[in-house]
């Protein structure tokens, strides 16, 4: 099968366990309308970042893992920046992966939800859906524009298509660790049939660097990680709705 369709893929590599099941091969593509407070690849936010490449060279790269992938049970994930900016890429490079017999997930904030084609969700085995916030408030203040309405209407959307889900929250003492957000998050997260899991990812300021090679402001460099005490109670408030938390 042979394709012009070109995108712009910032970089990729291979992970385990954190990107979808087994060992992943990751491409991360280039652009995102979000600017979230916490965002630690802000190299990522324009598609100029990222190198023009087609769908025949993305390929290339990800077959030269194939066979050790398959052993290892993983597959494929399209994250960014935030992939369904390039939603035809997707579909192209997901199609051909479903070809080679490789799991394919999709890793986005839900936010531009409404790009993905019914096509594209055809060949979607898996959506890694991070739900920023459970309130529109919060949502604005994390990602300082956007809402959240969106990502909600693209979880229901998947689950009417019986696609598992895997919930992303990440969590940033005084922006996102108020008891009614996370209650806001869990009875979204509790809401969706297919919602296999929910993952707590505690903040973090390993992009800080990025940042400062990019003269730009890090708006969480005095945020400390959050205490094993916030985050045992924030995964025990997601387990009170019986969900699925790691």
């Amino acid at each position: 099968m042979t394709t012009t369709r070109t995108g712009s893929v910032h970089s990729f590599d291979v992970s385990t366990g954190v990107d979808g099941p087994g060992t992943r091969f990751v491409a991360f593509l280039a652009g995102c309308p979000l600017r979230c407070q916490y965002c630690h690849s802000p190299d990522t936010w324009y598609r100029r970042s990222g190198r023009t490449m087609d769908a025949d060279e993305l390929m290339t790269e990800i077959s030269r893992y194939e066979r050790f992938i398959k052993v290892a049970r993983g597959g494929v994930t399209l994250s960014g920046g935030e992939a369904l900016q390039q939603p035809d890429f997707v579909r192209e490079i997901f199609t051909r992966c479903r070809e080679k017999g490789l799991h394919t997930a999709l890793d986005t904030s839900g936010y531009l939800g409404a790009k993905a084609s019914d096509d594209l969700l055809d060949v979607t085995d898996l959506v890694l859906l991070d739900i920023k916030s459970g309130d529109e408030e919060t949502y604005h203040r994390v990602t300082r524009t956007g809402t959240l309405q969106p990502t909600i209407d693209f979880a229901h959307r998947l689950a009417g298509r019986g696609i598992p889900i895997w919930i992303r929250f990440v969590l940033v003492p005084g922006l996102t660790d108020a008891v009614e957000n996370v209650e806001a998050v869990a009875r979204i997260a509790a809401s969706i049939p297919t919602v296999e899991r929910v993952e707590v990812l505690p903040f973090h300021r390993l992009g800080a660097a990025k940042y400062a090679a990019l003269n730009q402001p890090f708006p969480l460099a005095d945020t400390p990680a959050p205490s094993p005490d916030l985050l045992d109670r924030v995964r025990a408030q997601f387990r009170a709705h019986h969900l699925t938390v790691y």
